[in-house]
């Protein structure tokens, strides 16, 4: 698979955990076969994607990387004037085709902040680190006003963590820590109401049971009753019976905890920290700093959406709409998620060097 650019680990990673996303795709829709067709197609589409990033080398994704950056903030400020409007959020817009922008600055991110600190020397001088910043931070306020809190916090992250992995120094960090603390009360009168209401029920949802805080009660009692086998696949009472809100899509993880458990959760956790482990591998690997900086953002990002998506079916975090990687039903988030696994791909079997 090696002379194909495709990491034979990754590759079986992903589709186990695509078989397990069919099986919990099915049982969350309470048996709907069309449903489970068109998901399907979604997975494989998104594979087929994964495959054809992995085709194109380092050195191409290096290159386009400014121009791709570009184009995701042009549509960015595009949505502001001619964006679809949807559950009071201004996140799409139509080119024949529905998607977000932000979805694309998934790919983006990791790659032009990677590219800039690759053709600069390390660890970074103060002009720039305030580059990256400004690179990162830019489409993360873009983000943040349509409004979209989940996605601009993980873009961010996807960014300021190539910025950490170059070696900043310490002092940078714990001035950028107590300044971010600093402007949490400022940042908590700039988001909108229904924002501050998720991070209220997050802190208290029985407050609410049948309003705010119904979901994250129900996704809590879906996770306990499965308890350490789990009551079996289609037999979950939470999902089957319609209590759980969002099945297929943000809380599909409480439908595979209640049906198959800690056990089966704990396989699926395995899964994601070899996806994560090999993507950390292969950047330690990697022949020059671009691809280690872009590997490396990468597989740390995926972790992240991972954990934030666990963490908010089990009220451990706040509940901002992030799908569970692999698992959960998705259009273009499904792509996005993919091509960069490809890229990840590509990182490892192509070994051209990228010149300074």
């Amino acid at each position: 698979m090696h002379q194909f650019h495709v990491d034979l680990p990754l590759l079986v990673a992903v589709l186990l955990a695509s078989f397990i996303s069919a099986i919990a795709i099915f049982s969350a829709s309470n048996g709907n076969e069309a449903f489970l067709t068109s998901h399907l197609i979604r997975v494989g589409l998104s594979i087929v994607t994964m495959i054809v990033a992995a085709q194109f080398s380092p050195l191409f994704y290096s290159r386009i990387s400014p121009w791709l950056y570009g184009i995701c903030l042009v549509l960015l400020i595009a949505v502001f004037f001619f964006g679809e409007t949807r559950n009071n959020a201004t996140r799409w817009i139509d080119i024949g085709i529905s998607f977000q922008p932000s979805e694309l600055l998934k790919i983006a991110m990791p790659l032009v902040v990677a590219r800039y600190i690759a053709s600069g020397s390390i660890p970074l001088n103060n002009t720039n680190i305030l580059a990256s910043l400004i690179l990162v931070l830019l489409p993360t306020a873009l983000i943040f006003k349509q409004p979209d809190l989940g996605t601009s916090v993980l873009i961010a992250f996807s960014g300021l963590v190539i910025v950490f992995l170059s070696g900043i120094k310490k002092r940078y960090l714990f001035s950028a820590i107590i300044l971010f603390l600093g402007c949490l009360p400022f940042i908590w009168k700039t988001i909108h109401p229904f924002q501050q209401q998720r991070v209220l029920t997050f802190l208290d949802p029985e407050k609410d049971p049948l309003g705010a805080g119904y979901h994250i009660i129900q996704s809590k009692i879906a996770i306990g009753s499965g308890g350490l086998f789990g009551k079996g696949w289609l037999n979950g009472t939470q999902g089957q019976l319609d209590f759980l809100p969002e099945r297929t899509t943000d809380f599909i993880f409480s439908i595979l905890a209640e049906e198959f458990g800690l056990i089966g959760v704990l396989l699926i956790i395995l899964i994601y920290l070899f996806i994560v482990g090999r993507g950390l591998l292969i950047a330690v690997n990697s022949d020059d700093l671009f691809s280690r900086l872009a590997a490396s953002s990468i597989s740390l990002t995926f972790f992240i959406y991972v954990f934030v998506n666990i963490g908010m079916t089990t009220g451990l975090l706040p509940v901002v709409g992030v799908p569970l990687p692999l698992i959960s039903k998705g259009g273009t988030s499904s792509l996005t998620l993919m091509a960069s696994l490809g890229i990840l791909m590509s990182l490892h079997t192509h070994k051209r060097l990228i010149p300074r």
